[in-house]
C-alpha cells in the first residue's frame, strides 16, 4: 500500500497531488527507495537528493523515477456466506 499523496511539503502544507513517480537511488546493485513525488515537485525532489548527496547526508548515486503503475487483482472474490454482521445495539 502506498500513500495516496506526493511527499512533498511546501511552506510546511503538503502538497496534495497523487504521486506520479516512485523516488529512489541506484547506488551500484543497490536501490534505496526516497518517497513519492507529483510531476510538479520532480525537479525539488532531485534538487534536494543532490545537495544531500554533495553532503554526504545521502546515498551517492543516480537519482531515478519510475513511474507509478496501477495494479489490479480480482484474486479475492467474496460472497453472501463471507459476510458477518454485527449488532451494535446493547440489550439491557
Amino acid at each position: 500500500m502506498m500513500p495516496d499523496k506526493c511527499s512533498v511539503s511546501e511552506e510546511g502544507k503538503q502538497c496534495v497531488n497523487p504521486p506520479e513517480f516512485i523516488v529512489s537511488i541506484i547506488d551500484g546493485k543497490d536501490e534505496y527507495m526516497f518517497g513519492l513525488t507529483c510531476q510538479k515537485h520532480q525537479h525539488i525532489v532531485t534538487g534536494k537528493l543532490t545537495i544531500l548527496q554533495n553532503e554526504g547526508k545521502m546515498h551517492s548515486g543516480k537519482i531515478s523515477f519510475t513511474p507509478v503503475k496501477s495494479v489490479g487483482t480480482d484474486c479475492i472474490h467474496g460472497d453472501a456466506d463471507d459476510l458477518v454482521q454485527i449488532d451494535l445495539n446493547k440489550s439491557n
